[in-house]
């Protein structure tokens, strides 16, 4: 065992890795974007663990239940690949009574950096929004890049993709 954290690419999943469906309750409604699947691996390939953190207000806001929450994770973590994804964190706050675990709020990151031993310093998030890039911010990662074109606005300190695979060649370069 080694007394080094380890690096890790957190990664929001609705509208960054899979379709954003609008409170993706059924699992055949997942589909994983194209390229995924290889990102990840060659993530994997380079020794990052690979962290889902996802809000999940249908939950908070009675549209479905933490178990239907599950069922639709494991049918995206079947579409990824076997043993891709490391761990996965979801809030289920509502927004209007959110905790500082609801992105924004660097909660999940920083929960799972305790739980995993994870080096903050070292780690990456990727995700579609300005809260993922946010929360990123927040807990101190070592880069945050925010892919698609929901903000079209460039900010310090985030870079910008245009989707995972781009966001992983960025990561691959700039390394732990």
């Amino acid at each position: 065992m080694t007394d080094e954290l380890s690096p890790a690419v957190f990664v929001d999943r609705d509208g960054t890795i899979m379709k954003d469906c609008d409170y993706c309750s059924d699992p055949k409604d997942v589909r994983i974007f194209p390229g995924v699947p290889e990102a990840l691996r060659r993530l994997k390939a380079r020794g990052f663990k690979l962290i889902v953190i996802t809000n999940q207000s249908g939950i908070g806001r009675g549209y479905f239940e933490e178990e239907t929450f599950w069922k639709v994770q494991a049918a995206f973590e079947q579409q990824a690949g076997p043993e891709m994804i490391d761990a996965t964190y979801f809030c289920a706050d509502h927004p209007d009574e959110a905790t500082d675990r609801r992105k924004p709020g660097p909660g999940m990151l920083i929960e799972a950096a305790n739980d995993l031993g994870l080096n903050l310093a070292a780690c990456f998030m990727v995700g579609d929004s300005a809260s993922d890039v946010e929360a990123g911010l927040r807990a101190g990662v070592k880069a945050t890049i925010l892919i698609g074109t929901k903000e079209k606005e460039p900010r310090e300190g985030v870079w910008m993709a245009g989707n995972f695979s781009e966001a992983v060649e960025f990561i691959l370069i700039q390394g732990a």
